[in-house]
């Protein structure tokens, strides 16, 4: 018997711009666009090619003796290599070359030149392989933050995490597969801040983690040229199949002024969610000079009211037909 019941991401052939406005963005669930080119990188970007024209500028890069990397614990080291070098080193299973050991596992995300201030832009760190990615024209121009270079060794996993932003996962080459969770499940992931404590999303520790069986599964296999649409705040998790190279696209679905202008990596969470987040530290702060007894009776009628009034009634899967439900111990792990 699965641990959870696999739900597909639904596919969708040759969505242009109008059937993706019309028919997929407004249902702020995740999706795969088929039949979309994101340009020549699809025939063009093989390990050689890349090494040539990405030439031997410096990359910071995770590198790590597992293929499941653990942001939370930090089981990786970070490296410097020429790009050449990296992809080389990256393409292999096998390294005759290496910094921890003969199998370990390469991963970039690319960053922006000054890391601090910086989002990421494929144009500016790799224009000569800029120009052989073309960025879907699905959102408007002023709305664009980012493009992320991605590359991973065969068999790197990466942690569950949720975006800010909404994004398109190009996968350009190579296969990757994708397991998402609706933010409407947040309290079954056993957040801290933006990332998951279920390191291993298969064989989960049942025992650390009870409620990780009450999140519903999205998957989807991602082939070459394939987009596959993240909306914000939607959970994700990364196993690449194959040897692969994607582009991640992140654009502003709020108003500009809702972001913090000092992440260049569109992770924060907006402004008002942050003063929110503050301000029910000092909520709990003052909680505290009650007795226990008194603390979960005030406790309880203040998640009544959150629910009361943020809850959304709209149900991110009808065909499933089930209701979104707090834990039974709501305070076993905050976000």
């Amino acid at each position: 018997m699965e641990l959870q019941e696999k739900i597909p991401v639904p596919v969708f052939a040759a969505a242009d711009r109008e059937v993706f406005l019309r028919n997929i963005y407004p249902q702020r669930r995740p999706a795969v666009l088929r039949g979309v080119s994101p340009g020549p990188c699809l025939e063009k970007w093989t390990v050689d090619y890349l090494g040539e024209k990405g030439g031997d500028r410096a990359v910071k890069i995770h590198v790590s003796t597992v293929p499941q990397m653990d942001f939370l614990h930090k089981n990786f080291a970070y490296k410097t290599l020429p790009f050449n070098e990296f992809v080389k080193r990256a393409s292999e299973k096998k390294h005759s070359d290496f910094f921890l050991c003969e199998d370990e596992s390469y991963y970039l995300r690319s960053l922006g030149e000054d890391v601090r201030k910086e989002p990421a832009d494929l144009s500016k760190q790799f224009p000569g392989l800029a120009e052989d990615f073309h960025i879907p024209d699905f959102f408007e121009p002023e709305q664009f933050f980012s493009s992320v270079f991605r590359i991973s060794s065969c068999g790197l996993q990466l942690w569950t995490h949720y975006d800010v932003m909404d994004n398109l996962l190009a996968q350009v080459t190579g296969t990757k597969r994708v397991v998402l969770y609706s933010p409407q499940d947040a309290l079954h992931l056993y957040l801290s801040g933006d990332k998951s404590e279920v390191l291993d999303i298969d064989a989960p520790d049942l025992k650390r983690f009870p409620e990780f069986v009450k999140a519903k599964r999205y998957e989807c296999v991602l082939e070459p040229g394939d987009l596959l649409f993240i909306p914000a705040l939607w959970f994700h998790n990364t196993l690449a199949l194959e040897f692969g190279v994607g582009v991640n696209v992140f654009w502003r679905h709020l108003p500009a002024d809702s972001y913090d202008k000092k992440d260049p990596y569109g992770n924060k969470d907006p402004v008002a969610a942050t003063r929110a987040l503050q301000a029910l530290e000092r909520v709990l702060h003052t909680l505290d000079e009650l007795p226990a007894e008194y603390r979960d009776f005030y406790g309880r009628r203040m998640i009544q009211r959150i629910q009361k009034r943020t809850y959304c009634d709209r149900k991110i899967d009808t065909e499933q037909n089930s209701e979104t439900t707090l834990p039974s111990s709501p305070f076993t792990k905050p976000g």
